[in-house]
């Protein structure tokens, strides 16, 4: 009895198909043919069998071994042989396109509904994002006269810094409080109505006001507690990161704390600034940090590590304020060196623009505006003692502030400001006798001038034309860029403006109304705006933006003048305009829906 142990060795062995012989027959003869390198053209036949092989290797080890009949051999070695591997790759592409167009018919999907000219035009901003440039122009289509203003605050002193990632919004304030709020979404449109089904039920009204979530406070007494885990003097900034996982401070007492945002607990405290810490941007899209202090540095923070990366040297003065969008690079300015930095971190290297001049006449912006030519406006220009705040508008441009009111456009390529609009936010009336000068018995022939309102608060919508700016005159003043990147122009301010209102502000700005208390006057916003942050809602901003501002009584930094106001932050809603029907030929759709009924009867 025979068995597989007792039969002999010979016997043992599988007999193969002939396909299978025919098949490995056919490879072995590629093989021969690339390895033939004494010809001129064995290295083109051999890359375009190694290109095959590459092409083909993924879909055989899908499938497996299969056993084939003698026409596909025979056709498969006929492909083989007359077409390369590019041509090999573009058949497979062509046949992978046809299986998706037959499994969207298959469904009912038509691809002729594809905006193509959206889809080009998304692609056009994406490549505008990556290279840094202006590509928005979103200001014409934005509906600043309909804006809802809501009022959020604690129990807290002045609000000196406000940071947003959407839905929540951070505030801090001078008695060392860190509080997180979480913003109401935006009103939904109504839905269509039933003819059948009458409403029996008013809507549920919407909510306006933020949510208190989450707040931390520190303590006066630890300062000389170098284990206390918080801030023991008064908050002046503070910033979120873009993924919403950190909250950074810093504040007068030297201090950079990083905090977790879901808890607001500290993750570390780093004490390397030598003074206080004045201004915190993150880089888009990455964990890294840059923190300005009165210690006249910049440093830059990795949050992914929790570390210290390097410093920056070169400001002569206290660095006030600081800016940065996605390339590695920051914008700062100093103060009273009346210079703006940008840092090349990666080169490590700085371009010095320098300020204080005086920019145009008062009097031609004026006239410039529309204004009446025969109003007495004073002839003075004021000189820029200090700038105090800077936004980036791309990569390649930004905006300052000073304290003399003129709002500057700088560019790159230009060592000075490429516009400066003097006194945007209007004059303070003139100051009594007694209160400008020292003496007992002040000469009364000397009259004290109006002098301009600082620029405490500005921003912009990144790669876009807008730019927001914020004083004490009580409003946010909104500004764009002009299509040429040279100039800024004056689109209004937020919220429900009456003519009343406009005369009023006209008079205040002319440096008039000695005799009038703030409280007749009737604003947006009352005390100092100290910060403004801005985004967008829905997608590339369909649902229009979202402007949140710090106010309080008194400046961040000190107490130089004191207003009445109330100590807390201000959400502005603004909405996108109504798209309106084209007409044709300067005849509306009504006109033409009515030509056509008289026409057919």
């Amino acid at each position: 009895m025979s068995s597989f142990f007792t039969t002999p060795a010979s016997q043992k062995k599988r007999k193969r198909d002939d396909t299978l012989i025919a098949q490995s027959a056919t490879k072995k003869k590629k093989v021969t043919v690339a390895g033939a390198g004494s010809k001129p053209g064995s290295k083109k036949l051999a890359k375009a069998a190694r290109d095959e092989s590459i092409s083909g290797s993924g879909s055989e080890d899908d499938e497996g071994p299969r056993i084939l009949n003698g026409d596909e051999v025979l056709s498969s070695q006929s492909e083989s042989e007359d077409e390369t591997g590019a041509e090999r790759r573009l058949r497979l592409a062509e046949q992978y396109l046809e299986n998706i167009k037959g499994e969207t018919q298959t469904v009912g999907f038509d691809a002729e509904d594809i905006d193509q000219d959206l889809i080009a035009e998304r692609l056009k901003e994406d490549a505008a994002v990556t290279k840094g440039r202006l590509y928005r122009h979103i200001t014409s289509g934005l509906d600043f006269s309909t804006t809802t203003k809501t009022l959020f605050r604690a129990d807290t002193q002045i609000t000196t810094s406000v940071a947003v990632c959407h839905p929540y919004v951070y505030t801090v304030s001078k008695d060392i409080t860190l509080i997180k709020w979480e913003l109401p979404s935006p009103p939904k449109p109504p839905l269509p109505k039933k003819k059948n089904k009458p409403t029996t039920k008013p809507p549920p009204p919407l909510r306006r006001r933020p949510i208190k979530l989450l707040y931390t406070r520190g303590n006066t007494h630890e300062t000389r507690n170098p284990n206390y885990q918080h801030h023991t003097a008064p908050i002046l900034t503070v910033a979120a990161s873009p993924d919403g996982k950190y909250v950074a401070t810093g504040g007068a007492d030297k201090r950079l704390i990083i905090w977790s945002a879901a808890d607001l607990k500290p993750l570390r405290i780093f004490t390397q600034h030598r003074d206080a810490v004045t201004s915190l941007a993150f880089r888009r899209g990455t964990n890294q940090l840059y923190s300005s202090s009165k210690d006249r540095t910049i440093k830059t923070w990795s949050l992914d590590e929790l570390g210290y990366m390097e410093t920056l040297f070169g400001h002569q003065d206290e660095v006030v304020d600081i800016a940065a969008l996605s390339l590695e690079r920051c914008v700062s300015v100093g103060a009273r060196d009346r210079t703006a930095r940008l840092w090349k971190v990666a080169e490590e290297s700085q371009l010095v623009f320098r300020g204080g001049g005086t920019g145009e006449k008062w009097k031609s912006t004026m006239r410039e505006n529309g204004m009446n030519g025969n109003t007495t406006i004073p002839r003075t220009s004021y000189a820029e003692g200090s700038i105090d705040r800077v936004a980036m508008i791309d990569e390649e441009t930004f905006v300052t502030g000073s304290d003399n009111g003129s709002i500057s456009l700088w560019s790159l390529h230009k060592k000075k400001p490429v516009f400066t609009l003097p006194v945007a936010h209007g004059l303070d009336p003139a100051l009594k006798p007694e209160e400008a000068f020292a003496e007992e018995v002040p000469d009364q022939r000397v009259p004290a001038e109006p002098q301009p309102r600082w620029v405490t608060a500005l921003t912009t919508l990144p790669y876009s034309d807008l730019i927001l700016s914020g004083s004490w005159d009580g409003w946010v003043r909104i500004w764009k860029v002009s299509e040429d990147k040279k100039r800024i122009e004056e689109v209004g301010v937020l919220g429900k403006v009456s003519v009343e209102e406009k005369i009023n502000s006209v008079v205040d700005m002319l440096g008039a109304g000695h005799g009038e208390s703030e409280e007749d006057q009737q604003v947006s916003v009352r005390g100092v705006i100290n910060d403004i942050e801005v985004f967008e809602r829905g997608d590339r901003g369909k649902d229009g933006l979202c402007v949140v501002i710090a106010t309080g009584k008194e400046h961040r930094f000190g107490r130089w003048k004191t207003l009445k106001g109330k100590n807390g932050a201000v959400i502005f809603e603004v909405t996108k305009k109504l798209a309106q029907e084209p007409t044709t030929n300067g005849v509306e759709p009504a006109d033409l829906d009515s030509s056509k009924t008289k026409s057919k009867t």
